[in-house]
């Protein structure tokens, strides 16, 4: 029983690094039919309805407003809004193996703002590992080229992630539940005025595709954005933590859907990456696996993921 048990959290850990990996897919799969602002709008909205099925269904428990976390939600959910709009306006300016890369600096910014901001003692290894990662960042030469300010806004979502993952453990959330349904909900509530500020866009329009002999929607591809990309991802996520070690998930997730996206990038639409970028890359992943190693040791129940906003031993009534 216990092996099938992990069988089962494995293939759902697979599933759900596959379901990340896929938002620079989808983001350009949309084009410009539908404005990146409202595209981010529709995304968390689709996010949070399929939560609100999903949730309940998996608990056995009706959703439940998180009264005495109501702080909490609304700025996670801020974050999150924050965080997923910059990374999807990041994916419309570069390739998709470029703003996977690029973020995968969030570990090094939840290094500084937890030593600024929650007294994280340094080591001496962590001089090595940035010194790795340096060498990463020059490799892939973020500043060069036409792709240098999509470069910078994935640098820069990387920073967003990290301060979300920072205050969660400023606030001593790190158990999973029913709150990242309100925070998502909170999230797609302050992008709804993107509606009037940017447009619906052509939520209508069908794009032909050759290839496939046949034409889509472009609300399709909207809708698994919000669906398969996020909503399912926190939902998995969710799961997965129950039965994983955290870090163990934040160690796959920093090296395995990276490498899914940039290869995705490269499948659907030939983004192929430079020698540069790939040395670098590698050199920035492994950096970062490392760094999250280090700072994980004889702390498995840290928040790495904002699907983790309940209270620790509070529950989620």
């Amino acid at each position: 029983m216990l092996g099938q048990r992990n069988m089962r959290t494995v293939l759902l850990l697979a599933l759900v690094t596959v379901s990340e990996a896929t938002i620079g897919v989808f983001v350009k799969l949309t084009g410009d039919a539908i404005p990146i602002q409202t595209l981010n709008f529709y995304a968390l909205s689709f996010a949070a309805a399929f939560l609100a099925l999903a949730i309940p269904r998996a608990t056995g428990r009706p959703l439940r407003f998180p009264r005495g976390n109501v702080k909490d939600t609304v700025v996670i959910g801020a974050l999150i809004a924050a965080q997923i709009s910059v990374f999807n306006y990041a994916m419309t300016l570069v390739p998709i193996a470029n703003a996977v890369v690029f973020w995968s600096v969030a570990p090094f910014f939840v290094f500084i703002f937890s030593a600024l901001f929650l007294g994280e003692p340094a080591k001496k290894s962590y001089v090595l590992i940035f010194a790795l990662a340096l060498v990463g960042i020059v490799l892939a030469k973020p500043l060069e080229g036409g792709d240098w300010f999509g470069n910078l806004v994935a640098l820069g979502d990387g920073a967003i992630y990290a301060t979300m993952v920072t205050y969660m453990r400023h606030e001593g959330r790190e158990e999973t539940g029913n709150d990242i349904f309100w925070s998502m909900a909170v999230g797609a509530i302050l992008l709804s005025p993107t509606l009037v500020l940017a447009g619906s866009g052509e939520i209508g329009k069908f794009i032909s595709y050759p290839a496939l002999g046949l034409s889509l929607p472009v609300v399709l591809w909207a809708g698994c954005l919000g669906i398969i990309s996020t909503g399912f991802a926190y939902f998995g996520i969710s799961l997965v933590l129950k039965q994983l070690n955290a870090n163990v998930y934040a160690l796959v997730d920093i090296i395995v859907s990276p490498v899914v996206a940039a290869t995705l990038g490269y499948l659907v639409f030939g983004e192929a990456p430079a020698q540069g970028m790939i040395l670098g890359g590698a050199l920035l992943l492994l950096s970062g696996f490392w760094l999250t190693r280090e700072m994980s040791r004889g702390k498995e129940k840290l928040a790495v993921h904002p699907c983790q906003c309940g209270q620790a031993h509070a529950g989620n009534a």
